[in-house]
């Protein structure tokens, strides 16, 4: 049987403010296997970016375990939890983030030579993903050449550039139209899938997360079965 490719144990996070303690995480449990797209649902404001940023080591939680691979790295130093989450974890967001200036295969080539991979591979791995995402004939075009699905598609290969074990998104259609959003669902959904890795989904679009594997609803901190919109 194949092992989890992230497990949450127990996330606790805490935010102090001058006014107030705000609990962010409340004993998050969860797992991801390998090939699995989990949807995340919930309020805006309930924290789950907080979540995500824990799952893909950005902020090193209060108490609990984060493994990725079966490796535990909550008390790991914190050169050696970038080194993990960036070969690792991939990331997409909201907004696209691509460089302006560099085309849309050199977005993708950027982010394997900071892993130490060589120009010719880099190139080969981003014009193979760009070919998966339905973009080789946009590969030279520059962000502003592209469209909003095309971007997002550009920035989907980049999150999977280092071929991560899993991918963390939040809300990458958010910023689309429905058939754009859907357009750009099925591509990350079947590219994730071809890749091995797995994906959680922070999205308030309860269309596509119901085509996810499974969805988790996230409210008050902690996560509960999906029971529909």
């Amino acid at each position: 049987m194949s092992e989890p490719v992230l497990e949450l144990r127990d996330i606790e996070r805490t935010y102090v403010t001058e006014a107030d303690e705000l609990h962010v995480l409340r004993g998050v449990n969860l797992v991801l296997m390998p090939g699995e797209i989990v949807g995340l649902v919930g309020p805006s404001g309930s924290g789950k970016s907080s979540l995500l940023h824990a799952a893909g080591l950005l902020e090193r939680p209060d108490s609990g375990e984060v493994l990725i691979g079966g490796i535990p790295t909550r008390d790991m130093p914190d050169r050696l939890r970038t080194a993990v989450r960036r070969r690792d974890v991939g990331f997409v967001y909201q907004f696209h983030h691509l460089l302006p200036e560099f085309d849309a295969r050199e977005n993708i080539v950027l982010p394997q030579l900071i892993a130490g991979v060589s120009q010719r591979r880099a190139v080969e791995r981003a014009d193979q993903l760009l070919a998966m995402l339905g973009l080789s004939e946009r590969a030279s075009h520059q962000p502003a050449q592209l469209s909003g699905g095309e971007q997002q598609r550009v920035a989907i290969a980049r999150a999977l550039a280092n071929s991560p074990r899993v991918l963390l998104a939040d809300e990458p259609t958010g910023n689309l139209d429905p058939a754009t959003s859907s357009t750009v669902f099925e591509a990350f959904r079947d590219t994730v899938r071809e890749q091995g890795a797995a994906a959680l989904v922070a999205t308030h679009n309860h269309e596509i997360a119901e085509r996810m594997d499974r969805v988790v609803t996230f409210a008050d901190g902690q996560l509960t079965a999906y029971t529909g919109p």
